[in-house]
């Protein structure tokens, strides 16, 4: 098992088969999917599925989203981290993308917060990334929230599948500048 990086609370580690339960709790949640396009899963078959996709992920693109676990409990809460995307979204092809996805009773603690900011991190000092995106439904006003905390700036908006979505951009330089207060660190 590979560790990405770790905060005070979390480790930011490679998804495994064995998180099936965990991503199935999670992608089973309508209202964790309400700002998803309203398809949570049904099935844990399902929820390995999206499990072998993202490690496919590593291999493709050397980067996929990351399994965030409780330091304390071990506990698995969500993902978060980046993605290589390799589509034409709004107008742009090969580009990281920052994302994160929590299991419901570990909304409104900080933790998006915290995974995301490692995420950034990892980015910019191990991957060399020269700026970095991310998107949100303009109706989640959490996750909204959350990028513009971090530093990320609105962009513009755009649709995607008739939803409109905000686009977000941060680059190298303006996170350095922000020298976050939530430290991490990234294992080699």
């Amino acid at each position: 098992m590979k560790v990405f990086a770790e905060t005070e609370r979390l480790i930011l580690r490679e998804i495994l088969p064995t998180d099936v339960d965990g991503m199935f709790e999670l992608d089973s949640d309508s209202e964790v999917h309400r700002y998803l396009g309203n398809k949570p899963v049904s099935t844990k078959d399902q929820s390995m599925e999206m499990i072998n996709f993202i490690r496919q992920q590593y291999i493709d693109n050397g980067i996929g989203r990351w399994a965030i676990i409780d330091k304390n409990t071990n506990a698995f809460i969500g993902w978060s981290g980046l993605k290589f995307v390799t589509d034409l979204t709004n107008n742009h092809k090969n580009y990281y993308d920052l994302g994160y996805r929590l299991i419901k009773r570990y909304w409104r603690q900080g933790i998006a917060t915290e995974a995301a900011v490692a995420s950034l991190g990892y980015a910019f000092d191990e991957l060399n990334a020269g700026e970095v995106y991310a998107m949100a439904d303009c109706d989640n006003e959490g996750s909204n929230k959350i990028l513009t905390n971090i530093g990320l700036k609105f962009i513009e908006k755009f649709y995607d599948d008739g939803v409109e979505i905000n686009w977000y951009k941060i680059e190298k330089e303006e996170f350095k500048k922000l020298k976050s207060a939530i430290s991490y660190k990234i294992i080699h």
